[in-house]
């Protein structure tokens, strides 16, 4: 699966089919900056792409379709040799947020829980300093969700969220400038804290938060704990939500990441209970009552990608059992399958890992990024922490769901 999961990337990039893809008022425009699209490739003309590179991933050359795949040597130091990885020696990457651009290049904003540090990652290059967050860490919280503005590519505004010393947060933010607030208030506790944004493909962002330990907070409607959230870009109920509110969905504890379809039409988001994790799909206005899928055996489900369109599933990362986990999915949004368990150590030939995966993001509907958080309790190497490519590992389909 592994040697599968290799191929595809390398196809991918040699394709170049990596597409562009209490509320607080201010002007949604990065001050004193001037932007424009990034060139879209046409298909007749796709971009040449080359592989990462020496500074951050593997030697600059690239596997050609149809050849045997080699074992990747392990990493020295902080340079590392799979063609996957993208930027390295960073910690506890918690939150990605995968960049738009002609294809060319893959690159991602990736944000550390502990320390609030925004990189600047992109393939073939050393990652670079973007910005920096005031979090606190304690517990499950610190800087945990990262998404671009639904108009990024004209404002070049970034959204986090984060934990601050009185209480969990939307944040906003452009290189070079201070983050301001967008949405404050939101319950923090001793545990619970962590959260998740993403945009939702139509416009608005979502945004989960944690129950900041109080599970009954979940179902308390006038409690913003435990809930997804529909905003604006400045932080108001967006257009179309339910009876005008800020919640769009009630009952999460420790969510880990949201995740879209490209027309926004599924929406996903996982979360940890005391006796299981869960990913559940959000339909505005309903309950987060009975879950999409279910893992008793907790591997810690964090961030996910929608390949469903592509390839028939939903990814989900999980950061204790240090796998992916990929759960088939028909396009209405029914789970049709037993997830399968890729990127283990222990299935593909040869048998690798990325160890324990956190944030979440699509770049295009073939290609995510994920960030790794082995320097958090897991058991990391020379690399570590690192940003990851994500390419579809299976064609749909699976076990059938019992």
């Amino acid at each position: 699966m592994r040697t599968r999961y290799r191929s595809a990337l390398l196809a991918i990039l040699a394709c170049g089919v990596l597409l562009p893809a209490g509320c607080a008022r201010f002007d949604d425009t990065a001050a004193g900056q001037t932007f424009s699209p990034a060139p879209v490739p046409s298909p007749e003309s796709p971009p040449e792409v080359q592989g990462p590179g020496s500074d951050s991933g593997g030697d600059g050359k690239q596997a050609r379709p149809g050849q045997s795949p080699t074992p990747v040597p392990p990493p020295q130091g902080c340079k590392d040799f799979d063609p996957a990885v993208i930027a390295t020696c960073l910690d506890t990457v918690a939150a990605v947020a995968g960049l738009p651009g002609d294809g060319s290049t893959p690159s991602a904003l990736a944000g550390e829980r502990k320390s609030g540090r925004v990189m600047l990652a992109t393939a073939g290059k050393d990652a670079t300093d973007f910005a920096k967050l005031d979090v606190q860490a304690a517990g499950d919280g610190g800087l945990t969700g990262l998404a671009l503005s639904p108009s990024y590519v004209e404002d070049q505004l970034v959204f986090a969220y984060v934990t601050t010393a009185t209480d969990n947060r939307v944040v906003r933010f452009a290189k070079g400038q201070a983050a301001k607030p967008v949405l404050t208030g939101i319950p923090k506790g001793a545990t619970g804290n962590r959260g998740a944004i993403s945009a939702d493909n139509r416009g608005a962002l979502l945004v989960a938060t944690g129950d900041a330990g109080d599970p009954n907070a979940a179902a308390d409607p006038n409690s913003l704990a435990g809930k997804v959230l529909r905003i604006d870009t400045s932080g108001k109920a967006a257009a179309g939500n339910p009876n005008g509110s800020l919640t769009v969905a009630a009952g999460l504890h420790a969510p880990g990441g949201l995740c879209a379809s490209a027309d926004g039409g599924r929406v996903w988001v996982t979360d940890r209970l005391a006796d299981k994790d869960t990913l559940y799909r959000v339909q505005a206005g309903q309950p987060l009552a009975t879950p999409a899928w279910t893992w008793p055996d907790k591997p810690g489900v964090a961030g996910c990608a929608d390949f469903v369109d592509a390839s028939g599933y939903v990814a989900v990362g999980a950061s204790l059992a240090g796998n992916l986990q990929d759960v088939p999915v028909s396009k209405d949004g029914a789970v049709t399958g037993k997830p399968l368990v890729v990127l283990d150590g222990k299935t593909g030939k040869p048998p690798e890992t990325f160890g324990r995966l956190a944030g979440m993001s699509m770049i295009n509907p073939q290609l995510a990024l994920a960030g790794t958080v082995n320097k958090d309790g897991g058991t990391p190497v020379s690399s570590d922490d690192r940003v990851v490519l994500i390419t579809p590992t299976m064609a749909g389909g699976g076990n059938s769901k019992d």
